[in-house]
């Protein structure tokens, strides 16, 4: 043993001096390459003297970036994010400057905007260099990926060797949308998991695969998974994984490979099943995540909403309306969510019950304190300045890209189309870089510390999609990057301390189509003014977007409340409130206390309905009724009591199936709005009308938007046993069953029970 700890010893003092040769070169090349950058004096040195002080420079500047620097990155941690990601070159300039003036030679010097320059290089190479030698020793790679765990669990009990979960949500994307982009070969690893004859493991029927997990008694450390086809030929893998130091061992005829069992001289065999499931009416990410996390969907009618109780405007992507949908789930569920036994929660609007948060929008707007740290997975992964220095870069380059993307699609006069000026472009960066980046970092961390389940939401996608399009170029080139990140997921998971399974899922998929403004010139607003007699100006105003990646930069910005704290006083015959959320539209009378009807809107305002049910960009509306209790209202005077809809579907017809369990489940909710309102859809081209200014669009129905998917290990139980899956109820189910498969029955724990249980600790 203690011949194996010199040999380490020996092979990182070689792989140091290797990367300080490295970086000494840079530094030579960059001081010829660069005018304002000298490591000589005035009068000339020896080429000898050179090196020297090149030497001496780029050892000072190694040490200062691996013990200063966490050191800074801490303390600026009250810094807004954005902030510090453009504070990242001036303070590794700053350093280098330094590591400049206390060079024994004296003689190293640099204007400012260079040292920054030279600095940035210079953490590129080096980073390269080390990860460019660890590639070779597995050991090696695997205590490098331990020191990326911002908060390793050093005094717990040692970590369980049953398997954990980690649940990636890829933000908005449909499970048509995740198809085609394996066929296309734009998603590889994904392709490798659902390795059939055309890439797309089948969802139901005799051909799904079903799995036996069986545990030998005395070795807690290895397992047997016997993967039997049902409706074919019988087939049998056996893998046995030995851990022994942490990394997986290979058997004889299999080689254990990063995407699942390969048989050797064979083609491989699918390790996923791919599964879609249907959303509520609401298919964005506040109704479906809080499913999904709390188990519970109950009165969340869209996006945004007034509640006429409490005479506010709910906003799933603000923090206190976050927090407070948080509360009302865990009330109405009875427990404290899928993560509350040793989970960890990472970039999502919900926590979902974890004791480890980071960039989680519910608790940003709290006081920070020990049990607030939404801010802490900025340190986890700033604290290593090459990564800081990658992401700054990798930032600045997705800026250009979307704008050189934009100017483009100006130029070609591309329909349909929508702004894409002012600080979208810094949005998207943020979505596709920073966000991906820093939340990619806190899971592998939640890996390598054993953490039993771990949920992250990547929402780069989405964003991209909303104002380039589902199936646009923009966005197929985010799905290969966000494919990227799976893979390095899983070769985490080999070198974890505990198996893992990956389960990949969205929230919801987006449809395609213009805006409601672009195509017929007003907004929905407009429309309902229209209807109600009152004035419509002449130019209609744009309605700000709802995407969701908005909302995490705003939050690191300090600037989370998008819409203000929105508050309308009931003022008799006031106007009424129109809020869009994708293709779904609500309208509220805020002077009304109560839910209005039919018949009391049509007493009020007689064009309103009327109008509203027979444009062409409308859908159908959903209103209360006297009568019926509520009514689904179409074009040409089409009227069905909600009874009927499965009988007479009228204008539902052309959403599908479910969509009139749906309506009728929204109706339910005690803050559903006065008017509902769908926009048109085409099932020919799956094209809907955003009342925002979206091309692609979600949040009501019709088309790919109500469509996501859920990704699984064939290791884990079927997600249900007829393929269907209806609601993020539904799905928050199966993600617990598979939690108690694998690590026995969880304890959700309630918010009064956690603070008995922190007193307790205390």
């Amino acid at each position: 043993m203690r011949g194996v700890r010199w040999r380490r010893v020996a092979s990182q003092i070689g792989r140091s001096v290797v990367v300080w040769a490295a970086s000494t070169l840079t530094m030579l090349v960059l001081a010829v390459l660069l005018p304002d950058f000298r490591l000589q004096s005035a009068d000339g040195d020896s080429a000898t003297r050179i090196a020297v002080t090149a030497a001496c420079g780029a050892g000072a500047f190694g040490v200062l970036s691996a013990v200063v620097w966490p050191l800074l990155v801490r303390l600026l941690l009250l810094v807004p994010a954005l902030v510090l990601g453009l504070l990242v070159f001036f303070l590794n300039g700053s350093l280098l400057l330094l590591a400049l003036r206390i060079n024994p030679s004296g003689h190293g010097e640099a204007a400012p905007e260079t040292a920054v320059i030279v600095a940035a290089v210079m953490s590129a190479v080096a980073s390269a260099t080390g990860a460019a030698l660890a590639v070779r020793d597995d050991e090696t790679y695997r205590r490098r990926l331990h020191r990326l765990a911002a908060r390793r669990r050093r005094s717990d009990p040692p970590c369980p060797t049953t398997p954990g979960l980690v649940f990636v949500q890829l933000d908005g994307v449909g499970h048509d949308v995740l198809r085609d982009a394996v066929r296309k070969g734009l998603m590889p690893t994904v392709a490798r998991w659902l390795a059939t004859g055309d890439g797309i493991q089948p969802t139901g029927g005799d051909d799904r695969q079903t799995v036996d997990r069986i545990q030998p008694t005395g070795d807690a450390s290895q397992t047997v998974d016997r993967v039997q086809p049902t409706g074919g030929e019988p087939q049998t893998t056996d893998r046995i994984q030995m851990r022994a130091a942490g990394l997986p061992a290979t058997g004889d005829g299999i080689r254990s490979t990063g995407d699942g069992i390969q048989p050797t001289g064979g083609r491989p065999r699918p390790t996923h099943r791919l599964t879609p499931w249907r959303t509520d009416w609401s298919s964005q990410t506040g109704a479906s995540q809080l499913g999904i996390l709390h188990g519970s969907t109950f009165d969340v009618p869209a996006f945004r909403w007034y509640e006429k109780d409490r005479g506010e405007v709910m906003v799933c992507n603000r923090p206190t309306s976050a927090a407070e949908l948080q509360r009302r789930a865990m009330l109405h569920a009875g427990d404290g969510g899928l993560l509350t036994v040793d989970g960890a929660s990472r970039g999502n609007l919900f926590s979902g019950g974890a004791g480890e948060q980071a960039l989680v929008l519910s608790i940003a707007a709290r006081r920070r304190s020990r049990e607030n740290r939404s801010r802490a997975g900025y340190f986890a992964y700033f604290s290593d300045p090459a990564n800081a220095v990658r992401t700054a870069l990798s930032f600045v380059a997705e800026v250009a890209r979307e704008i050189g993307q934009s100017v483009r699609a100006r130029l070609r006069r591309q329909r349909p189309r929508v702004s894409r000026g002012g600080l979208y472009p810094l949005v998207r960066a943020f979505a596709t870089v920073v966000e991906r980046d820093v939340v990619v970092a806190a899971v592998m961390g939640d890996m390598l510390a054993g953490r039993t389940a771990v949920y992250a939401d990547l929402v780069a996608y989405d964003e991209v999609a909303h104002h380039s399009g589902p199936c646009s170029r923009d966005a197929e080139k985010v799905l290969q990057r966000l494919d990227r990140s799976l893979a390095l997921l899983q070769r985490v998971a080999e070198h974890a301390p505990r198996p893992y399974h990956l389960v990949v899922l969205s929230d919801h998929g987006q449809s395609p189509g213009e805006t409601f403004r672009s195509r017929y010139g007003l907004t929905l607003g407009d429309l309902v003014r229209a209807g109600c007699g009152l004035h419509v100006p002449r130019r209609a105003d744009r309605t700000h977007s709802g995407a969701e990646a908005r909302a995490a930069v705003r939050a690191a910005l300090r600037r989370p409340v998008e819409e203000g704290n929105e508050r309308h006083r009931p003022v008799p015959g006031s106007e009424p409130i129109v809020l869009a959320s994708g293709n779904l539209g609500l309208v509220s009378f805020p002077d009304v206390s109560h839910r209005m009807t039919k018949e009391e809107i049509d007493a009020r305002h007689p064009a309103l309905l009327t109008t509203l049910a027979n444009h062409p960009g409308i859908g159908f509306l959903l209103v209360r009724g006297e009568e019926h209790d509520g009514v689904v209202l179409g074009a040409h005077g089409a009227e069905i009591p909600l009874a009927r809809l499965d009988d007479e579907p009228g204008p539902l017809a052309r959403f599908g199936p479910g969509a009139a369990d749906a309506v009728r489940r929204t109706h339910s909710f005690p803050h559903t709005a006065d008017i509902m309102v769908n926009s048109a859809f085409d099932p020919a081209d799956g094209e809907v009308l955003a009342f925002e200014e979206q091309i692609g669009s979600h949040g009501g129905l019709g088309g790919a938007q109500s469509h996501p998917f859920l990704l699984s290990p064939l290791e884990l139980s079927a997600p249900a046993d007829d393929g269907e899956l209806s609601g993020a109820e539904h799905v928050h189910r199966v993600l617990r069953r598979w939690l108690d498969e694998l690590n026995g029955p969880q304890i959700p724990l309630t918010e009064d029970t956690k603070a008995t249980e922190d007193e307790r600790a205390a």
